[in-house]
């Protein structure tokens, strides 16, 4: 069985982004980029990428499935 993590908060912190400010960048809520960092929330593939092209990196840099 795999689950779905998460390396969004690290991105984030490297950059010195809040979540507010990530929130804003990527036009969502404060509470979805919450969500998405803390496992609660799998991002649709949009806004995946859209995640990704804020912070300037490659989506499977940021999402990715681990093994249980």
């Amino acid at each position: 069985m795999e689950t779905f993590k998460n390396r969004l908060r690290d991105h984030r912190g490297a950059r010195n982004l809040t979540q507010a400010d990530l929130a804003v960048m990527a036009q969502v809520s404060r509470k979805t980029i919450n969500t998405i960092e803390n496992g609660v929330f799998v991002p649709s593939a949009f806004l995946a990428l859209k995640l990704a092209r804020v912070l300037e990196t490659r989506v499977e840099d940021l999402f990715y499935l681990e093994d249980l």
